[in-house]
């Protein structure tokens, strides 16, 4: 096979690799329901079972990354996805809130299956390509999607025990797969003389922490959003499981499918101008998502008046598919910046942006859960992101607008 025969099948086989591990990571998205209704569990304690594998799969990103750039993309996915097909199957026996929270820290470590897939494809593309592989490799997100299509399906005709049961079964066949038409290339390892502490030291990186910043939110708040969004259209418009799970694919599907397009993008116009604009977009969907169902009565001369201020079911599903798309275009523009700027340690960084995507996606199912348990508001999970999207458009603006061009202007360092 030729050097871009092999490049192909990598990207392909490790695409479909990616997608069964995000379908696995989202489980608890759709089986947390009536898992929360048979142990009658409060949102928070539903948050924190929702989010518990997104913790392992967060934490073992940077070793992963590591370990990919020392023994190869290949035989490190292999392992990490064989070793969660016992975990995922135990899951379908569990009774106690304990024994999820347990099992769940082990399903969670195919979470880490980014941390080696990134470094592992984009090794196998030249520098102006790299963007658009990542992207699509990346799209492996829709296994969230394809989770809200699964999931209920199977949960409605057998009962939530058979997903579990049946995700195993899906795991082990893409081990098969993905050992049979995947690759290796010694060239793409790093040298065995650079030790775990020199490959760490790029965490003094400034840049680093900003990256981690953009990606808490693309990602963090998509995998968060992910596993809460159908809860939510279930409590929130009083839908049934099948239907919630249908339109809260509407924000998942997008989210991960058109993160090609954004490495696309990112190839052309480059990571800044991409982000920013994702960056934008959110403040405006999340400004408008965060405000809760309203019911207010005025006086007026003709007497009191009642209106009803809040989005129904189609203006905040379309807003949440706009939110998608947006956060599809960031998640590959992170990781263009990263090409760029470090392209002989995309391993170790891609798993140092990867574990705080992964910790935001942790923390925040928890913290929405919290909200909710404290002020009563389902719209407060929104009001959280908007404030964290803040946060990084006011550091984007002072660390590289100021002294960036933008839509063709010279920025305001640049001006003075």
């Amino acid at each position: 096979m030729t050097r871009k025969g092999q490049a192909l099948s990598v990207l392909i086989v490790s695409t479909l690799a990616f997608t069964v591990c995000f379908m696995v990571w989202m489980m608890f998205g759709v089986i947390g329901i009536p898992i929360k209704k048979a142990l009658d569990l409060n949102a928070t304690q539903f948050g924190l079972l929702t989010a518990t594998p997104v913790l392992t799969g967060s934490l073992v990103r940077v070793p992963l990354g590591i370990w990919t750039d020392k023994y190869g993309g290949r035989i490190v996915m292999t392992l990490l996805m064989a070793s969660t097909v016992p975990a995922i199957w135990m899951m379908g026996y569990a009774t106690e809130y304990w024994h999820f929270l347990v099992i769940g820290l082990f399903v969670g470590l195919a979470g880490g299956s980014f941390s080696v897939g990134t470094p592992y494809v984009a090794r196998w593309f030249p520098k102006g390509q790299q963007g658009f592989a990542m992207g699509i490799y990346g799209a492996g997100n829709s296994g969230a999607a394809v989770n809200k299509f699964v999931a209920p399906a199977l949960l409605v005709a057998f009962g939530w025990t058979m997903v579990p049961q049946a995700y195993a079964a899906i795991m082990l066949g893409t081990v098969v797969i993905f050992w049979l038409f995947s690759h290796s290339d010694p060239a793409h390892l790093v040298p065995s003389n650079v030790r775990f502490t020199d490959q760490l030291k790029a965490l003094k990186d400034p840049r680093v922490m900003k990256y981690c910043q953009y990606y808490s939110i693309v990602f963090g708040g998509y995998v968060a959003l992910s596993l809460w969004m159908v809860q939510y259209y279930v409590g929130e418009y009083g839908m049934e499981i099948r239907s919630a799970a249908l339109l809260a694919a509407c924000f998942s599907l997008p989210g991960g499918v058109l993160r090609a397009a954004g490495g696309w993008l990112s190839d052309k116009y480059g990571a800044h101008s991409v982000t920013w604009w994702v960056l934008w977009v959110s403040w405006i969907c999340l400004f408008l998502l965060s405000y809760p169902q309203t019911h207010f009565t005025i006086v007026t001369v003709d007497g009191p008046k009642t209106f009803d201020i809040g989005l129904n079911v189609y203006a905040f599903t379309a807003l949440m598919f706009i939110l998608g798309i947006a956060w599809a275009f960031g998640k590959a523009s992170v990781f263009k910046y990263i090409s760029d700027d470090y392209p002989a340690n995309i391993g170790t960084i891609s798993g140092i942006v990867g574990l705080a995507g992964g910790l935001g996606g942790f923390v925040l199912p928890i913290m929405f859960g919290a909200l909710v348990d404290l002020t009563g508001i389902r719209s407060s999970a929104f009001m959280l992101m908007y404030a964290v999207v803040w946060v990084s458009l006011i550091w984007m603006y002072f660390t590289e607008v100021r002294g960036t061009q933008l839509m063709g202007k010279p920025g305001l360092a640049q001006q003075g």
